[in-house]
């Protein structure tokens, strides 16, 4: 796969079963994340990565989380679901750093460029992969059973696996409406 065909026809698959990526793949994803643009070399990102019985302690989390919220039955159901969606989850969060001249927004779109880089690499690799967000990546007490500082951002959660199901690819949309020339 050429490099900018990646970028061109990349798209997100929710449909994703094991095997997840080898240790060796899982490496080269990461690795891959650490790659992205960073001024200041802050390096302003951490990853968990959670796979076996991390996916059940996370779906324990998440159903914990609502049911101190008081949520209803049926979204805590299905909240225990939802890391089982994928074989492996990266939990993309920043590390912020203090810096004169990289604020925080900055070092935010650096962690979300690494997230993206981690998603290419693993569609590169031929997995499927899709970046999830929801109001759980908020909640503190989330936060907290993930060792993620209250001060910090979850960017994203990066589901990971085999496809279970093709999608057919989505039309390109024209860009001419999104760009201006000064």
């Amino acid at each position: 796969m050429k490099a900018l065909d990646l970028l061109l026809y990349r798209q997100s698959n929710p449909f994703l079963q094991a095997p997840a990526p080898s240790v060796t793949e899982l490496h080269e994803i990461i690795s891959a994340g650490m790659k992205a643009p960073d001024h200041g070399g802050l390096q302003p990102w951490h990853f968990t990565v959670i796979k076996d019985s991390g996916l059940e302690r996370l779906a324990q989390l998440f159903v914990e989380t609502l049911t101190q919220q008081g949520a209803d039955l049926a979204k805590i159901n299905k909240a225990a679901k939802m890391p089982f969606r994928a074989p492996l989850i990266i939990v993309i969060s920043t590390n912020y750093q203090k810096h004169e001249k990289v604020p925080e927004k900055e070092q935010l779109i650096t962690a979300g460029c690494s997230t993206h880089a981690m998603q290419m690499a693993a569609t590169a690799l031929g997995y499927g992969a899709m970046w999830r967000t929801g109001i759980l990546s908020e909640e503190p007490y989330v936060k907290s059973g993930l060792n993620i500082g209250e001060e910090q951002d979850i960017v994203g959660f990066l589901y990971i696996g085999s496809k279970s199901k093709e999608l057919p690819l989505k039309a390109h949309k024209p860009h001419e409406s999104f760009v201006s020339y000064f």
